[in-house]
C-alpha cells in the first residue's frame, strides 16, 4: 500500500502498485492531461513506471525545465524513425539531447544534405500526429543483440555488447519502431509538438574515434512551443549578424590563417581596440592597488612538475626541446598560465605580513593546446593574453579581498556595457591536488567570503580548478547568450608546493593564501564578446576610429585637414576621407565600417568654420562650430574611468 508524498506535503495512499499516470488521474483531469513524466525520489522516470513502495513524487509538465530535455530526446527518436522510413537501409547509432536541441548519427552510403530536411521534417510531423505511445521493455542482452542483428543494426549491437554486465537493457518502442534507450520518455510522440526544426548536417566519427566509420549527423532544435522556437531562431539570426569573425573582416580588425593556427594577426584598427581596453584595465588595476609584473613565457619542466600542472595539465601544454653545452635535451614548456611565475616573484626576498595583501597583476601571454576542431575565431585560440592577477593574502583577508574584487569586476563590466552577471560556485573536481582537509578550508573560506560580499551563486559541482574552488562570473550579452569570463579562485595548494611564505606578526613563517583572479579572462575572447555585444558599433570611447572627416567637394580638402588635425590634437581617433565620391557613397561606406561619427564638410562649412556632425548609422545631423565639435567629441570620447 504505497503512500505517495507530493511536493505540497500532501500524501496519497493506494491499495496496490500504481503508475504515475494513475496518480496524476487521481489528483485531477488537468494534471492527467499536463503531466509528461515524473520525478520519483529525485530520479526522472516515465509516467508508466510502477510505484510499489512509499515514495516522493513530482510531476513534470511542459512548463518545467526538465520538459525541454524530454522534448529534445523524444524528438531525436522521432527523427530516427522518420529517416528510416524515408531512407530504408540507413542504420541508426546514437541521438542524445544537447544544449538547445538534439542530434542523431546515421550510417548511410550517401551522406544527408540540407536538401533532405523538408521531407524528413514532414515525415516527423506525420509521426508526431500519430501520437504513438512510448513503451519501455526490458530484455535479456542476447535477445537485444538478436533483435538488432536481425534488423541489420550493427552499431546498436556493438553498443549492447559494450554495456557493463550489470546494465539493464531497455528498449523503447513508438508504434512499430524500436530503439535501444535508457529513457525516460514522455507519454507518446504527440508530446513532442511541432516546435522543432532541423538545422544542419555534419560528419562525425563513430564513437568519436578517427579510425572508425564516418557517420552523417543531423542536428535539430526543439522547444516547448512555436514562440520559443521563433525566439531561438531570431537569436541565431542576430548571432550570425554579430559574428565577430565576419565583423572583424569587414572592419579590418584582425585575421587568422593556417600558418599560425589558433593565433590572431591584429590589424591597426583591431590593435587600437585591444590597446584601448588594455589601457583602461591597467588604469583600473592601478587605482585598485595592484602592482604589475612581467614574467617569462618559456620555463623549465621542473617548475610545472613542482606546481602540479605537469600532472594535471600536461595535455594542454606546448613543449620545446633545446640542446646546449650545459644541458642537452632540456625540456621547456610555454606557460599555459601565469600563476607559478607569480609565486616565484613573491618568493624573492623575505616577505612580511605588512606587505599583505599583495595584489600582483600581469597581462601575461599564454599558450594552450586546443584541438583544431575546438578553435573558434578569437573566442577559442591557442595563443592569448590574460588579464591575470594573484592576490597573496592571509586567510583572514579572503573575505575583504573578495568584496574588493567583486566591486572592481562590477565596475569594469558596467563600463564595458554589461549591467549584470550571474555567479557560479565550482567546488572540488575529481582530479585535484591537496587533501580533503585543505579543500574543506578553501571551500568554506570562499563560501563565507560570498556571504560577507553579498554574492548569491548557484552551485556548479565538480568544476573547480585542480588546486582550489572558484567563483565563475557569467555575463549575458545583448541577445541573451551567456559567457563565463571572470573568475576568483582560492588556492591553499600552490603556495605550499612552491614554498611561498611570509613572516607573520608573531615572527613565525606562514604560507600565504593565493587568490587567482581574472575579470576579462582572455583579452582575445573578451574582445570577441565585445564585438558581438555591440555588433561592431562600439561606444565612442572604444571605437578604433571615432570620427571620419569627409568632404563633399574638393574645395573643402584643406579645411578637412585642419579639422582632422585639431581633433587628433584633442586625442580623438580620426581619419580623413577626401575621395572623389558622392557624399551618399561615403556615408554608406562608413556605416558599413561602423564608424560612430561622420564630420561632413562642404564649401559653406569651410567658409564658416563649421562642421556637420552625423551620428551613424542614423540620419540626424547637427551643424556646429569646429571648436564646439572638438570639445563635444572630446568629452564623449573619454573612457568611463576618466570621466568627472
Amino acid at each position: 500500500m504505497p503512500a505517495i508524498t507530493l511536493p505540497d506535503g500532501s500524501v496519497r495512499s493506494f491499495e496496490g502498485a500504481v503508475t504515475g499516470t494513475m496518480v496524476a488521474a487521481s489528483i485531477g483531469p488537468g494534471l492527467a492531461k499536463a503531466a509528461l513524466a515524473m520525478e520519483l525520489d529525485g530520479k526522472l522516470v516515465d509516467l508508466a513506471t510502477e510505484i510499489r513502495a512509499d515514495a516522493r513524487l513530482r510531476f513534470v509538465t511542459r512548463k518545467d525545465a526538465e520538459a525541454l530535455e524530454l522534448i529534445r530526446h523524444d524528438c531525436a527518436h522521432v527523427l530516427a524513425e522518420a529517416v528510416q522510413e524515408l531512407f530504408p537501409g540507413t542504420q541508426v547509432t546514437i541521438g542524445p539531447p544537447i544544449e538547445n536541441g538534439f542530434y542523431y548519427d546515421f550510417s548511410r552510403n550517401e551522406p544527408f544534405t540540407p536538401d533532405d530536411f523538408a521531407a524528413i521534417e514532414a515525415k516527423m510531423r506525420e509521426i508526431i500526429a500519430r501520437n504513438a505511445p512510448f513503451v519501455r521493455t526490458e530484455v535479456a542482452r542476447e535477445d537485444a543483440i538478436k533483435l538488432f542483428t536481425d534488423k541489420g543494426e550493427r552499431f546498436k549491437v556493438e553498443l549492447i555488447r559494450d554495456l557493463p554486465a550489470s546494465e539493464t537493457i531497455s528498449l523503447y518502442g513508438q508504434g512499430d519502431w524500436v530503439d535501444l534507450c535508457r529513457g525516460p520518455h514522455m507519454r507518446g510522440t504527440g508530446d513532442v509538438g511541432t516546435a522543432f526544426k532541423l538545422m544542419k548536417v555534419a560528419g562525425a566519427y563513430w564513437r568519436g574515434k578517427s579510425d572508425n566509420p564516418v557517420l552523417s549527423r543531423i542536428y535539430g532544435t526543439a522547444w516547448r512551443d512555436q514562440k520559443e522556437l521563433d525566439a531561438y531562431l531570431h537569436m541565431l539570426e542576430e548571432a550570425e549578424k554579430r559574428d565577430h569573425r565576419r565583423i572583424g573582416r569587414e572592419m579590418h580588425l584582425f585575421h587568422q590563417q593556417e600558418e599560425a593556427t589558433g593565433s590572431v594577426f591584429w590589424h591597426p584598427k583591431g590593435w587600437k581596440l585591444y590597446r584601448t581596453v588594455e589601457d583602461y584595465m591597467r588604469r583600473r588595476l592601478d587605482d585598485a592597488g595592484y602592482v604589475e609584473v612581467k614574467t617569462p613565457q618559456v620555463l623549465d619542466r621542473k617548475l610545472w612538475e613542482a606546481s602540479g600542472h605537469w600532472e594535471n595539465y600536461r595535455k594542454n601544454m606546448f613543449m620545446a626541446t633545446v640542446e646546449d653545452r650545459d644541458e642537452a635535451h632540456k625540456l621547456l614548456a610555454l606557460k599555459p598560465m601565469n600563476c607559478p611565475c607569480h609565486v616565484l616573484v613573491f618568493n624573492q626576498g623575505i616577505r612580511s605580513y605588512r606587505e599583505l595583501p599583495l595584489r600582483m597583476a600581469e597581462f601575461g601571454a599564454c599558450h594552450r593546446y586546443e584541438p583544431s576542431g575546438a578553435l573558434h575565431g578569437i573566442m577559442r585560440v591557442r595563443a592569448f593574453t590574460q588579464d591575470d592577477a594573484h592576490i597573496f593574502c592571509e586567510e583572514s583577508q579572503i573575505a575583504d579581498e573578495t568584496v574588493r574584487f567583486v566591486a572592481l569586476l562590477s565596475r569594469v563590466y558596467r563600463d564595458l556595457g554589461f549591467d549584470s552577471f550571474q555567479v557560479k560556485f565550482s567546488d572540488r573536481p575529481e582530479q585535484r591536488a591537496g587533501d580533503d582537509g585543505i579543500w574543506d578550508r578553501a571551500e568554506g573560506a570562499l563560501q563565507e567570503a560570498c556571504r560577507i560580499a553579498g554574492v548569491a551563486y548557484e552551485l556548479n559541482p565538480g568544476e573547480g580548478a585542480f588546486y582550489g574552488p572558484k567563483l565563475e562570473f557569467v555575463l549575458r550579452d545583448a541577445i541573451g547568450r551567456d559567457w563565463q569570463c571572470g573568475t576568483l579562485q582560492v588556492d591553499f595548494v600552490l603556495p605550499e608546493r612552491l614554498g611561498a611564505e611570509y613572516v607573520a606578526e608573531d615572527g613565525t613563517r606562514k604560507r600565504p593564501v593565493m587568490l587567482h583572479r581574472a575579470i576579462l579572462g582572455s583579452f582575445e575572447r573578451f574582445l570577441g564578446i565585445l564585438i558581438e555585444q555591440y555588433a561592431g558599433r562600439f561606444p565612442l570611447w572604444l571605437a578604433p576610429v571615432q570620427v571620419v572627416v569627409a568632404t563633399i567637394v574638393d574645395d573643402a580638402a584643406d579645411y578637412a585637414r585642419q579639422v582632422a588635425a585639431q581633433m587628433q590634437a584633442a586625442g580623438i581617433r580620426v581619419e580623413l576621407d577626401l575621395r572623389n565620391e558622392k557624399i551618399n557613397r561615403k556615408v554608406v561606406d562608413h556605416i558599413e565600417q561602423r564608424v560612430p561619427v561622420l564630420a561632413v564638410l562642404g564649401r559653406r562649412e569651410a567658409e564658416d568654420g563649421k562642421v556637420v556632425l552625423r551620428r551613424l548609422p542614423g540620419r540626424e545631423q547637427e551643424n556646429v562650430s569646429l571648436a564646439e565639435a572638438v570639445a563635444m567629441l572630446k568629452r564623449e570620447a573619454v573612457a568611463p574611468d576618466l570621466r568627472p
